[in-house]
């Protein structure tokens, strides 16, 4: 009889957290905070975009709009959108790592939150 062992082997994978979230707001716009993670034992460029539902791109303040990010580190952004005159907002907020032009690999990685606010009157 042979037996064999298998050994499973970590996965790293971008990540952000919150990836959902409610907001109440009583001003036109509000505000999220977002925390992108960088798993890998390298430094990598990250930029926080926001999209409607449907991904496409929305006006929005992002603070800092990009950062580098240590090995196994995490950095705080500030995301404040505008209402539009809407009084329900479903956005999606976006991490993207970003390729250094001097690696090989143009890989360009994504990991995306849902948030909803609503305007209080």
């Amino acid at each position: 009889m042979v037996m064999g062992l298998t050994a499973a082997t970590p996965s790293n994978a971008q990540a952000m957290t919150p990836m959902r979230g409610e907001v109440k707001s009583f001003s036109d716009k509000f505000a999220l905070r977002v925390f992108p993670a960088n798993p890998y034992p390298h430094r990598i460029r990250v930029e926080v975009r926001v999209y409607d539902e449907t991904f496409a791109p929305i006006a929005a303040t992002v603070m800092p709009q990009a950062a580098m990010l240590a090995p196994q580190d995490n950095r705080s952004f500030m995301v404040v959108v505008p209402f539009e005159g809407q009084t329900e907002r479903r956005v999606r907020v976006c991490t993207e790592a970003v390729p250094f032009t001097d690696q090989t690999t143009r890989l360009r990685t994504q990991v995306c939150g849902r948030f909803i606010a609503y305007k209080m009157n």
